[in-house]
């Protein structure tokens, strides 16, 4: 079989990247810096004692390529990068498309999500700084355990807040991060003052990420030994994730092949961007490529405002421009809970603001995404996480709108993480 027909393209270690790409070097406009309410204190002069400094400053670089740490690169190649692409030459006959479809396995980590590429690097950067112990938020657990497995491998203490809704059903992943030594909070949680607020009018509140990420930053505020990480939004997530995409490139690059269209699931943006982001490098040269992003109708943030909005619910946070739904709006619980956020990347935000993303919000019920995952489950053999499934499902829509056309396109989407701690979600879902 020639490299063109492969069933599975992968990419030697010595063309892995060593370098992650900041689109920040080349946005057709700079990026709204964040600001300051109108009252209150500076939340920007507070950054410096809640983010990894090193993190900071890539969050405000615009710098075209950052170099990757050589402890970082090791870390990477432990974690089992470079990770195939593989063509569904499978799905691609049972839809009967004459679409390509191709698929990032970002599920091939050892916690089983695309996370692991901020967390290890947000982890080794803060034990060089001399810090002890990590806070976080979580929605969907993926990044709770991303963060947890990080901070094992940095001999550092972890503490995630993981959003009620999903804490609850996800037995298996609580127990998952505990291993790893995390301490583990349902949030709202009566650990901080955001938290205990909410019980006192709800103990049985649900949770958001917003929430979360308060009690987090809360949490790590009163402890000079903690800092705060993020697992998603910000632009040095983003910017750590870009070894998804810029591994995709070169793997496009060995087969002569180069996607038509560009499809990922979107809560906060760190996946979808991560994949995305080197090939808007090519789109704000004039290649042509298509880029969505597919989400819940719980929380269709792309489909929101375009303004200034706080990232967490307690306003700790500086004010980000960002498409928003509102940091206190209330979005149904759902099974794929990762793509509940009320905002969006800023980066991502001015991409979509500048035309150059589009975006689907599919049902709260979710039957029309899970049935879709469950036909690729049959078909590929791979079990994705609920929020990986949207991308599927988004894919697969398009496929067969191409077969509808007879048009002969290039599908890309990211399976960004593995269901095997989410079977509940699709049994409830399907009635299996």
């Amino acid at each position: 079989m020639s490299q063109a027909n492969a069933f599975v393209v992968q990419l030697p270690d010595d063309e892995r990247p060593t370098k992650w790409y900041n689109i920040q070097a080349d946005l057709p406009e700079p990026l709204p810096p964040p600001k300051d309410p109108a009252t209150g204190p500076s939340r920007i002069k507070a950054l410096p004692d809640l983010l990894v400094g090193e993190c900071l400053r890539q969050e405000n670089s615009t710098q075209r390529w950052i170099d990757i740490p050589p402890e970082i690169q090791d870390l990477y190649r432990q974690a089992g990068r470079p990770r195939p692409l593989i063509r569904a030459r499978r799905l691609e006959d049972r839809l009967g498309t004459p679409a390509h479809l191709y698929y990032k396995t970002e599920f091939y980590s050892p916690t089983g999500s695309h996370k692991v590429n901020t967390a290890l690097a947000q982890a080794w950067y803060a034990k060089q700084e001399g810090y002890e112990r990590l806070t976080t938020e979580t929605g969907a657990g993926q990044w709770g355990t991303a963060l947890a497995y990080a901070a094992s491998l940095a001999g550092l203490e972890t503490t995630i807040f993981w959003v009620r809704a999903v804490h609850d059903w996800k037995t298996q992943r609580r127990q998952f991060m505990r291993l790893y030594g995390a301490t583990v909070h349902a949030s709202p949680s009566p650990e901080t003052a955001t938290g205990r607020a909410l019980l006192e009018k709800d103990p049985h509140h649900p949770g958001s990420l917003g929430i979360a990420v308060s009690e987090g930053l809360e949490d790590a505020g009163r402890d000079e030994e903690a800092i705060y990480c993020l697992g998603s939004v910000l632009n040095h997530v983003l910017l750590h994730q870009t070894v998804i995409g810029l591994e995709t490139q070169r793997q496009f690059e060995q087969i002569g092949e180069y996607p038509d269209l560009m499809v990922s699931s979107l809560g906060g943006g760190s996946n979808f961007g991560g994949f995305t982001l080197p090939f808007f490098a090519d789109a704000l040269r004039g290649k042509e490529i298509r880029f969505l992003a597919a989400q819940s109708a719980a929380a269709p943030n792309l489909q929101g405002e375009y303004r200034y909005d706080f990232a967490d619910h307690a306003e700790l946070t500086p004010m980000l421009k960002m498409y928003t739904l509102g940091h206190r709006a209330e979005m149904k619980p759902v099974r794929g809970d990762g793509l509940r956020y009320h905002g969006c990347s800023p980066i991502l935000s001015l991409l979509r603001h500048r035309g150059l993303i589009d975006t689907i919000a599919y049902p709260t019920d979710e039957r029309h995404v899970f049935e879709r995952a469950r036909m690729f489950v049959q078909a590929e053999g791979f079990l994705p996480a609920p929020e990986s499934a949207y991308s599927i499902a988004c894919a697969m829509d398009e496929a067969l709108k191409a077969k509808e056309s007879g048009e002969r396109s290039v599908i890309a989407f990211n399976v960004s993480g593995h269901g095997f701690m989410d079977m509940e979600g699709y049994a409830d879902v399907l009635g299996l």
